[in-house]
């Protein structure tokens, strides 16, 4: 069984590989190769929130919520602040850049949430969903405390369920305009919403009460480079630049292609 300590270490050293992360809506996989990183043991906790100058994470404190994606943004830059780290983020009202070369604290991209909570597994959840996860099937009203649950293969807690998890990728900027990505279902899912492959999106203000956050930290690439991690700011653009008419309800973030002026003259 794997080890349940009274106190996590706030943060889990992941080591470099390779996952294969699937887009739904065009039915096709891509492989991503990932550098090493670390990653929270468990979710952002109400103290650590309150306090970002402690990393703590003992057993049973409660998961921070509900947190905007912008509000979780803000926090790892002041965290990384009082952390003496560079600030990873440049923020201006609702534009943000990440810089890659920062070692400060930031949300973690798909494919390193996704790797970190497979943990070198290939089904769809590292155990039983019984022994690893809060969800519908225990019948709680609110989330619980973390590292009650058991681990995965590399320490982190509760990937799978309590909260769900917002990353810093798009959720599809094709479709869904600014809607920001959550991984790894929460405490009122089924199970079918509760799986290593699943990902929801929302609006990156929007306040939901099963979202919480959980961060990495560390440089993954060159200073005010803009592809790290499974993640490209071009192919973002690429993305959201649909030609001829839309699909009923699709929002292609328009903002992104001004850039690259591919909008330009429309």
């Amino acid at each position: 069984m794997p080890r349940t300590p009274e106190n996590t270490g706030p943060f889990a050293s992941i080591p470099a590989g390779t996952v294969q992360l699937r887009d739904a809506r065009s039915s096709s996989t891509r492989a991503v190769a990932l550098v090493p990183f670390e990653i929270g043991t468990t979710p952002v906790t109400a103290g650590q929130w309150s306090n970002p100058g402690t990393m703590a994470n003992p057993q049973g404190s409660l998961p921070a919520h509900p947190v905007t994606w912008f509000e979780a943004i803000h926090w790892c830059n002041g965290a990384s602040i009082v952390a003496g780290l560079k600030p990873v983020y440049d923020i201006n009202d609702r534009e943000v850049v990440w810089d890659v070369g920062a070692d400060g604290y930031r949300l973690p991209t798909e494919a390193e949430w996704e790797w970190a909570c497979r943990a070198g597994t290939a089904g769809p959840t590292y155990g039983p969903l019984e022994n690893i996860a809060w969800t519908a099937a225990d019948n709680v009203e609110k989330p619980q405390g973390v590292a009650l649950k058991q681990p995965n293969g590399f320490d982190l807690f509760d990937t799978i369920g309590n909260v769900w998890e917002w990353c810093w990728d798009y959720a599809d900027t094709a479709r869904y305009g600014d809607y920001r990505s959550l991984r790894g279902g929460g405490w009122a899912d089924k199970r079918w919403s509760c799986r290593a492959a699943v990902r929801r999106g929302s609006a990156p203000d929007a306040l939901l009460e099963d979202v919480g956050f959980r961060v990495a930290r560390g440089a993954v690439g060159e200073p005010g480079g803009t592809v790290a991690q499974g993640w490209s700011a071009e192919a973002d653009r690429r993305r959201a630049d649909i030609r001829g008419p839309l699909p009923v309800g699709w929002t292609p973030l328009r903002g992104l292609l001004k850039s690259s002026g591919s909008l330009e003259g429309r």
